[in-house]
């Protein structure tokens, strides 16, 4: 009988051609998604800036205004390597790529070390490059940003406790800006009355231009004395703490300005001036200064005292304190109180628009008898809310597109925000801001300076031994113990 029991049926052994053919498949589908997931990440991915203070972010301002540029940009760094502010420029000038549509290119170049490139780049833009920082070239013209430029000192900086901020975004964009309008804007600050840009003090003028440099504008004095109308060429006028009245000639001439359009004029007033005239101007667009003092007083174990330093917060209400609206500032020197009209039919009528920038902190009030040893809030005297900053806007309209037509004025009843022994970040921005606003640059208005934070981790003797002991003893102990584990497996097998 046969054998009914089935052999296996062998099963033919592939060749090695299919072998081969199923490896290269695979080699080939492999590095396909290789490729196409590196693909995907280099042109789809997200990016997220934890840093404290956002100091890796461009602000809204600056990409709102990158979308609009069409023409190409170059960025050229020469900073040294070794520099402490150079992650911070290479983080930023990458924004600037990042955001630039293609338009903006960037190139590094370390003065130090490629010496050939930074002698050709002096050549071809004829710049003596005697100190490092950023070139920016657009629109047939170019601009060189020191690297002190990039950086706000704050004053009583030491080398336990440096306070700096880093406003490279702001130098950047201004650079930029500036660079696009092509002529650069002209600020007169009047002179010949005693102001503190010309009372001695060189470092008000200083600051002035530093700020001219930053936002794209010259500074000039300008007498009124001299001159029978602003000059045509003014972008806008400023006084900065005049000790003596104008006449009724030169306060004419102000009065004419201002009914023109486009008008931009600063008043940083001096309380201690004797200014009739100039307030009669300030009282008819809304701004009646108190002539007063904004202080603080209280009785203490060593006696009376009196605080002329105000602690201030910036409104809400206007686009030249939005970006700073939560901080606050301190107002050095002596400041006086401001009454804003309240009249809004008189207002809309004269086409005018009065807006605070700056309320004094509840505690302080605006005291006409501030010579007193301890003066006493009483009647006629200013009660909260104290306002020492306003806008005047006249012309104003609800369209956006139509106000470029507007003149604007900043009031600020303190003489003291330009000097350098007093001046803080926060009001340079502000001062930013209100120029900005005066120039119908509020696309401009909200680049603040990066705070460069710095942290202690504060130990005890106990946990630093706790440390000493982790690091020294029981980390390399639990890697040695793994070790001896996987050899004493490896050895049972």
């Amino acid at each position: 009988m046969p054998d009914e029991t089935s052999s296996p049926v062998a099963t033919p052994m592939p060749s090695r051609f299919g072998i081969g053919v199923n490896v290269l498949l695979q080699v080939v589908l492999s590095i396909a998604i290789c490729l196409g997931i590196n693909y995907l990440s280099f042109h789809s991915y997200g990016r997220w800036d934890l840093s404290p203070s956002g100091g890796f972010t461009l602000s809204s301002s600056t990409q709102n205004y990158l979308r609009k540029v069409s023409k190409e940009v170059e960025i050229t760094v020469l900073i040294s390597r070794g520099s402490k502010f150079y992650g911070e420029v290479q983080s930023l000038v990458e924004e600037y790529r990042r955001n630039g549509k293609g338009l903006i290119k960037v190139e590094f170049v370390d003065p130090s070390r490629d010496l050939e490139r930074a002698e050709q780049i002096k050549v071809e833009n004829k710049i003596t490059l005697q100190t490092s920082g950023l070139l920016v070239k657009a629109n047939k013209g170019l601009r060189f940003l020191p690297e002190n430029d990039l950086v706000v000192q704050g004053p009583g900086m030491d080398a336990d406790h440096p306070t700096l901020d880093f406003r490279g975004e702001d130098a950047v964009t201004s650079a930029i800006v500036g660079l696009m309008e092509g002529a650069q804007r002209k600020f007169y600050f009047i002179s010949g009355k005693g102001a503190r840009a010309e009372a001695g003090t060189g470092d008000v003028v200083e600051t002035l231009r530093e700020l001219g440099r930053q936002q794209n504008f010259d500074v000039q004095p300008l007498n009124l004395g001299e001159v029978s109308a602003i000059p045509t060429d003014a972008n806008g006028v400023l006084f900065v703490g005049p000790k003596y009245d104008l006449s009724d000639r030169e306060v004419g001439i102000v009065k004419s300005y201002w009914t023109q359009k486009r008008a931009a004029l600063l008043f940083l007033l001096d309380p201690a001036a004797e200014t009739p005239r100039l307030e009669s101007f300030l009282r008819e667009v809304g701004v009646m200064p108190r002539g007063d003092r904004v202080l603080y007083a209280e009785s203490t174990s060593a006696g009376a005292r009196k605080e002329f330093s105000v602690q201030a917060a910036f409104s809400k209400q206007s686009p030249i304190t939005r970006p700073v609206q939560d901080a606050t500032t301190t107002l050095a020197g002596q400041t006086q109180s401001l009454e804003l009209a309240a009249d809004e039919g008189k207002l809309r009528e004269l086409g005018l628009d009065v807006k605070p920038l700056m309320t004094a902190s509840p505690r302080y009030w605006g005291e006409r008898s501030y010579l007193d040893d301890l003066p006493v809030a009483g009647e006629g005297d200013t009660k909260p809310p104290v306002y020492l900053a306003a806008s005047v806007e006249r012309g104003a309209v609800q369209d956006e597109r139509l106000r470029v037509d507007s003149a604007r004025l900043v009031v600020v009843g303190n003489a003291t925000l330009l000097d350098a022994q007093t001046r803080v970040p926060v009001n340079q921005d502000f001062l930013a801001g209100s120029v900005n606003w005066m120039l119908n640059r509020e696309r401009l208005i909200g680049i603040t300076p990066k705070r460069k934070h710095q942290y202690r981790v504060q130990l005890t003797d106990r946990q630093r031994e706790l440390v000493f002991w982790i690091t020294t003893l029981l980390a390399p102990a639990v890697v040695l113990g793994i070790g001896f584990s996987v050899w004493a497996k490896r050895r049972a097998l």
